[in-house]
């Protein structure tokens, strides 16, 4: 490592204003920012000094996804050997399949969206941030294992470019990116983006294509009036869904966001690090469960079925777990108030539940109330700080 350190220290003048290379310098500045500690660092001490800089937040974050990658390549092996009739008794066979299905994509995510922040880093003459490690692989876990690549590449550049960069880049951003991403997605490629077409079924010896691995949200959505949608998603036909398969994860859905359990897992990194904030994750699921009791209570023979939905159900499926830990976190976008942080989540989890189960055409309704909330959330701040400063001035009045 001395080695590799002493050989960039020795080309850095090419880099350096003037030099042959002057124009390139953000990318000289990344490789000495990603493999050593910045040499620029302060030096007197009237600085109150954190060990906690933004690579190791991003890496941290980063850290935190891995049970998510992990348990969903599993997941995406699983559902393709469970839908061809294939053994589901080799997990590293099952593991390995899914990495080979899911790794094209998030190699695309990284290479087409980091090529996006070399190419503004280099045009603005900044640095360039580390914040795409995290955008690069929430995205990929946000989408279904049978996207096309080319649609992977739209849309992180959608993301990234107007999600963030045309707002000045890393730390300047309104939107979630990764959530602009699949927005853009969704609304442009809504067939493949809801993954109607991931794995193929053979059923004595034939080949169906086309077959649809169905989501307990879009099973859910399509309770009758007058039955409970716990019984109608017990009952589906291609699997069972229930609590307990719902927070382990082993079904159908996009490759980061079916289990809850490592959605958990992720939440409890995060928070014990300091990454992320509890206040909101906390929020995020009070709001959708107190949303989803009062649903319930109104529910009857001649309201959707959908609307019997429990709030436990609702906790463990479709993307709520994950966006309340991954996405809804997000320092940049998300409130920084603390009374902000509660309103910020509380109204996520409220947009969420109602986006579900009133609006027919989107069974998901996290990724919406999110980016609408990014929106709103420095409206909160400044209603929050403004009521605090007249709190204390009548104080002082007093």
């Amino acid at each position: 490592m001395q080695f590799l350190k002493d050989l960039l220290h020795k080309n850095e003048h090419l880099f350096l204003k003037g030099g042959k290379f002057e124009k390139f310098y953000p990318l000289y500045e990344m490789q000495e920012s990603f493999f050593f500690t910045p040499r620029t660092v302060t030096n007197t001490n009237v600085h109150v000094r954190d060990s906690l800089d933004s690579k190791r937040l991003m890496i941290t974050v980063v850290i935190a996804l891995l049970p998510c990658l992990f348990f969903g390549a599993y997941n995406v092996g699983y559902q393709e050997a469970l839908a061809a009739g294939e053994t589901l008794n080799e997990p590293f066979k099952l593991f390995i399949n899914g990495m080979i299905q899911i790794l094209p994509i998030i190699i695309v995510s990284y290479t087409v969206g980091g090529l996006w922040e070399v190419l503004f880093a280099v045009i603005r003459r900044h640095e360039i941030n580390e914040g795409f490690l995290v955008t690069g692989m929430l995205f990929p876990l946000v989408c279904p294992p049978s996207i096309p690549l080319w649609q992977v590449a739209a849309g992180i550049s959608f993301g990234v470019v107007v999600g963030k960069e045309i707002f000045g880049g890393t730390g300047m951003n309104v939107l979630n990116p990764a959530l602009t991403a699949r927005a853009f997605l969704y609304f442009s490629y809504p067939v493949q983006i809801s993954g109607d077409k991931v794995w193929i079924m053979h059923e004595a010896g034939n080949t169906v294509d086309g077959f649809s691995g169905a989501t307990p949200l879009s099973v859910a959505a399509s309770t009758p009036p007058g039955q409970t949608a716990t019984d109608v998603m017990a009952n589906f036909s291609y699997m069972a869904y229930d609590v307990k398969s719902m927070f382990i994860g082993l079904i159908p859905g996009s490759i980061g966001e079916t289990s809850a359990l490592m959605c958990l897992i992720g939440a409890v990194i995060l928070i014990a690090t300091g990454v992320g904030s509890w206040r909101i994750m906390v929020s995020v699921l009070v709001g959708a469960a107190v949303t989803a009791f009062g649903l319930n209570l109104i529910a009857g023979d001649t309201l959707p079925g959908v609307l019997t939905v429990t709030p436990v159900e609702h906790m463990v499926m479709g993307g709520l777990l994950f966006g309340a830990v991954f996405m809804a976190t997000d320092p940049v976008s998300a409130a920084r108030t603390t009374m902000g942080k509660w309103i910020y989540g509380f109204l996520i989890g409220i947009m969420t539940i109602l986006i579900r189960l009133w609006n027919p055409a989107y069974p998901e309704g996290v990724m919406l109330a999110i980016l609408f909330m990014n929106i709103f959330a420095p409206l909160i701040d400044y209603f929050v700080v403004k009521s605090n400063i007249n709190r204390r001035l009548s104080r002082v009045a007093s």
